[in-house]
């Protein structure tokens, strides 16, 4: 972290996430289910109260339409009104005149409601100016058990909120179970125990595919730790045997040259330098190699420059071999012709390799031929084939491995020392292709892709 940067929150469990999501969403939705149950009974109580006002209208237009009635004239009227307010304390009247007289009640004697809900309307009478009436009805017991409802509501909100959070962690608890039951299963494993996989029998389905893709890590760990041995015990046999060798002929060497100061005995202390030299030139060009594989392991990529013909490439490899194609009786044919970008100095090593690998395995006689192909997606393939016994399936599913050889005498020991298609095949990776490998019939072709850029 650097220097006066704030720290980074922890990131939280996927548990405590699914469970506060729960809760949000269980307070939303009950929130939402209470607040629309508190709305529907409010404008049930006011279509309620509405409906009670509309009544006492259609009485009171009927008492004040007649002359009797009129509380301003009569004390029948008065009367009438009053009568009519009886038993119902939840409703007050007002009449006034059109130009604002208060004729019923005569004085305000009652007290007003803390909460009233009123209806306006005008009585027109035949004889005289309409009346100014004024109707109110209290709505405080409604309002009052609104509030009740209210906070009823809330509570149960927040109380099914609780529960279903409690439920809903318990049930998250109870579903990442398979999760911890896999990471028990990793923990087991270990570098000596990379052949075991985990076992997704009981894994519901949206692991299943995270246990393949698991598993074939496994797989392809196993193989590459396997290679990684196999790789330390080549690099240890192929360096140790030309030591060894270095070695015993110095200590030879030295112990002639102190019992033999005769010319005869410099000349033999020369031949052992020689051979030591030789030696030398052999372990410096296996460290080469390695590093160069080391580079292409890292992602080195080819220096491209344009090719106009890579059967002149073929054919400039090709005379570097001519002596050893003669020596083994065999002759070189580069059939076919591509251009493109391309690592001139990768491809000559490359089909250097190919080609040395053919002419030792090569049937006397016969022809070794370089095969150039355009591929239908824009790149070229490099096939260099020769005529011979057919190699194994699981000595061709390996033929591409580092101090791999197929003979185990080790018959090339002195010239090659297992690297060369391990190279071969590093070259395909850098230009973005990949190595083919298919023997049958007497017909064994070994070879790249390469790739356009």
């Amino acid at each position: 972290m650097k220097v006066g940067a704030l720290p980074l929150l922890p990131p939280r469990s996927l548990r405590s996430r699914l469970s506060w999501w729960l809760a949000v969403q269980s307070l939303a939705g009950l929130g939402a289910v209470c607040l629309v149950v508190y709305l529907v009974t409010a404008a049930g109580f006011g279509a309620r109260q509405d409906d009670a006002l509309r009544q006492k209208e259609g009485i009171l237009r009927h008492l004040l339409a007649s002359e009797e009635a009129h509380p301003g004239a009569t004390a029948q009227g008065r009367h009438a009104l009053d009568d009519f307010l009886a038993g119902h304390e939840n409703f007050r009247l007002q009449v006034t005149t059109a130009d604002g007289h208060r004729i019923y009640p005569s004085a305000l004697d009652a007290a007003p409601f803390a909460a009233a809900r009123e209806l306006r309307f005008e009585v027109a009478r035949a004889s005289d100016a309409p009346l100014q009436v004024l109707l109110r009805i209290d709505v405080q017991p409604d309002q009052a058990l609104l509030n009740r409802l209210a906070i009823t509501l809330a509570l149960a909100a927040l109380a099914g909120t609780v529960v279903v959070s409690l439920g809903g962690f318990v049930l998250v608890h109870l579903g990442l179970a398979p999760v911890r039951q896999m990471a028990a299963q990793t923990r087991q494993l270990s570098a000596t125990t990379l052949h075991q996989r985990l076992d997704g029998t009981g894994q519901p389905a949206e692991l299943r595919p995270l246990v393949e893709q698991f598993n074939a890590l496994l797989g392809r760990l196993e193989k590459a730790y396997a290679q990684m041995e196999g790789f330390n015990a080549d690099v240890a046999h192929e360096l140790c045997t030309p030591l060894a060798t270095l070695l015993a002929s110095n200590e030879l060497a030295l112990r002639k040259r102190g019992r033999d100061r005769s010319p005869q005995g410099g000349g033999e202390v020369a031949e052992v330098l020689s051979s030591n030299l030789e030696e030398l030139h052999r372990l410096t060009g296996i460290v080469s190699d390695m590093l160069f594989l080391s580079q292409a392991d890292r992602g080195a990529p080819a220096r491209r420059v344009p090719v106009a013909s890579l059967a002149a490439v073929a054919a400039q490899v090709a005379d570097y071999h001519e002596a050893a194609l003669q020596d083994a009786g065999l002759t070189l044919q580069v059939v076919g012709d591509a251009a493109g970008d391309f690592d001139v100095p990768l491809l000559h090593r490359a089909l250097s390799n190919l080609i040395g690998n053919a002419t030792r395995y090569a049937a006397a006689g016969s022809a070794v031929r370089v095969c150039i192909t355009p591929l239908p997606g824009g790149g070229v393939q490099l096939v260099v084939e020769n005529t011979g016994p057919d190699v194994h399936p699981q000595v061709l599913a390996r033929l591409f491995d580092r101090f791999f050889r197929a003979d185990a005498a080790r018959s090339h020991g002195p010239t090659n020392h297992g690297l060369g298609l391990a190279i071969t095949d590093a070259i395909a990776r850098m230009h973005g292709g990949r190595t083919v490998a298919t023997s049958a019939g007497g017909i064994t072709r070994i070879g790249l892709e390469l790739a356009q850029r």
